[in-house]
């Protein structure tokens, strides 16, 4: 059995008085918090933001000229709670379906929206919601080769996610995926609805890729192509292909897709008896991969350009916030963003167009793509005009 030491002469031990000097050196205790549990629904309570009824008191002392539209004023109660990190859209509608959810003291149902001023209840307990317009936003990426698009892998490899900047609310969904070794044009945005609108079959947004394949293409492969080729997930067809040259056995080609199954495109080939080397995404719907957008970088398009692509889809363009948009592209020393020209009048100003030539898998952009106007290499043009800068070359 052990026995506590006895304190060494002069100095405080546990059991002994301490020193004069040392208890002057020495500092309270800290009190130690206790560990937290795993959150669970029932037991979060977001404080980051004010009360749906604060927040009402102080739109009403400060008036809001802005007239929202009637979704963003009412946004529906599972999407509230998910923004307030709360859990998922799904969870949040299971909570409200099993009776677990409560506004203004009465039941809530599965697509309920709504308003400021109205009080929620999480299994009881009144739940803290921030209900303010936030702006969505896209981010076009340039994927490389070997890149994951998920944010966690089990095998640790590296992921489009982790090279994003960050959201202070919210986070970035990948619109559809690139399967790992394909590259090129993956589109990132804030928002759920936005992302979902264009990946669904329902608004036809084409895929544009360049594959490069093992032989050419004969006129009735062509044609089986275009007809549709019978896969393990049922029948796919192109919508256009086009030649884009090539050297020896291998071959280019763009082609034209309306939906994006897991590998369909190299899928397709396959069925008709030729491996894809190389594939890479340089068009998604109105979007093109731009030139001089180096792979890894990113590029954040401007509220126009967000207002059109999600008009295409059906979706209320967002209410104009009144700043412009600044695109961040990677120092090249450091690989940290750093802002570059937001409007592409300034980004004109200051050099050409760099278009990416036919032939080598690459897209001549036709006239009207965001984005087709590419990034400019810059040209040093000192003391001419006040406020221009260098358009920044992503890495």
């Amino acid at each position: 059995m052990k026995h506590p030491q006895s304190p060494r002469p002069g100095r405080g031990g546990r059991f002994g008085a301490a020193s004069r000097s040392g208890a002057e050196r020495r500092s309270p205790p800290r009190k130690v918090a206790p560990r937290s549990s795993p959150r669970r629904a029932e037991d979060v309570t977001p404080l980051n933001s004010c009360t749906l009824v604060g927040a009402a008191e102080a739109l009403s002392a400060t008036p809001h000229k802005r007239v929202l539209q009637a979704d963003m004023q009412q946004p529906k109660l599972h999407k509230v709670l998910a923004q307030a990190g709360i859990g998922s859209r799904v969870e949040m509608e299971a909570l409200i379906a099993q009776g677990r959810v409560m506004v203004n003291d009465k039941p809530a149902h599965v697509g309920q929206r709504v308003q400021q001023g109205d009080q929620i209840k999480v299994n009881g307990k009144p739940v803290r919601l921030r209900m303010a317009q936030q702006a969505t936003r896209v981010l076009a990426y340039h994927k490389l080769a070997g890149e994951m698009v998920t944010r966690n892998d089990p095998q640790s490899r590296p992921t489009v996610f982790r090279k994003l900047p960050p959201l202070a609310v919210g986070k970035w969904q990948a619109v559809g995926r690139l399967d790992l070794n394909t590259e090129g044009l993956l589109l990132l945005t804030n928002s759920g609805d936005l992302a979902n609108r264009l990946m669904h079959p329902r608004y036809g947004l084409e895929r544009e890729y360049a594959v490069r394949i093992l032989g050419a293409l004969s006129d009735e492969e062509r044609a089986q192509l275009l007809e549709g080729v019978q896969l393990e997930d049922g029948e796919a067809a192109f919508g256009s292909i086009q030649d884009g040259g090539g050297e020896g056995v291998n071959q280019w080609y763009r082609v034209t897709i309306s939906e994006g199954r897991n590998r369909e495109v190299r899928r397709m080939m396959e069925a008709v008896g030729h491996a894809v080397s190389r594939l890479i995404r340089i068009r998604y719907g109105s979007v093109v991969l731009m030139r001089g957008l180096r792979r890894g970088a990113w590029y954040e398009l401007p509220d126009a350009d967000v207002a059109r692509l999600m008009d295409e889809v059906g979706l209320e363009p967002p209410v104009p916030m009144g700043r412009g948009r600044v695109r961040r592209v990677p120092d090249r020393k450091t690989g940290a963003g750093r802002s570059a020209p937001s409007s592409a009048a300034e980004v004109k100003s200051v050099g050409k167009p760099v278009r990416m030539p036919a032939g080598r898998g690459g897209v001549s952009a036709s006239q009207g793509y965001i984005g087709e106007a590419g990034i400019y290499k810059p040209q040093a043009q000192r003391g001419k005009g006040k406020g221009r800068g260098k358009a920044k070359r992503a890495r």
